[in-house]
């Protein structure tokens, strides 16, 4: 099957996984600002990697666009986060996401990295209040993603790891 890859990467971590996700498959890859239906319809296969950000998934947009044009082809979702996984956490963010004709889409998950030098000011001072409300709490009732945000506060952390592309690589492998 012949497969593309479409992303939306705003920091480089997704970016970083589709690399190597095409490495991996031979795929090609494309951003979905520059993704034309012409040349997606092409592809047997598509996977849509892009960051999570306030429980949205950047490109996700796209296929929301073109499900219609697109229902006879695999698809498949790679989301990038800061947070370590969390299965209730990744749950809502599925629900939120995947309602409607995306409902039944596959969503894989793999973590990506943190540099609050590198964040636009804007995200900087998200980050910086959500900061300021999770300190508020007790620490031993942070929930996953709020430890992660609390332990990365002024540090440059990498989490992105290819392991990370395995159970994607496997529901590839299933429809070749």
């Amino acid at each position: 099957m012949k497969g593309i890859i479409l992303y939306q990467s705003k920091y480089g971590a997704t970016k970083k996984y589709v690399k190597w996700l095409a490495e991996i498959t031979g795929y090609d890859y494309i951003e979905t600002k520059q993704a034309h239906m012409k040349t997606v319809s092409q592809y047997d296969m598509i996977v849509l990697a892009g960051g999570i950000y306030a429980s949205g998934i950047s490109g996700l947009s796209f296929l929301k666009q073109h499900i219609s044009e697109l229902k006879k082809k695999r698809i498949a979702v790679f989301c990038v986060g800061a947070s370590p996984f969390d299965e209730d956490a990744f749950q809502q963010m599925y629900e939120h996401n995947f309602k409607g004709s995306l409902h039944g889409i596959p969503c894989y998950y793999g973590r990506g990295a943190w540099d609050e030098k590198a964040m636009s000011f804007k995200d900087r001072t998200l980050c910086k209040m959500l900061q300021k409300v999770v300190a508020k709490k007790e620490p031993a009732t942070y929930e996953p993603w709020e430890k992660a945000l609390m332990c990365a506060v002024g540090q440059s952390c990498d989490w992105t790891d290819k392991t990370y592309l395995q159970p994607l690589l496997k529901w590839i492998e299933m429809g070749q």
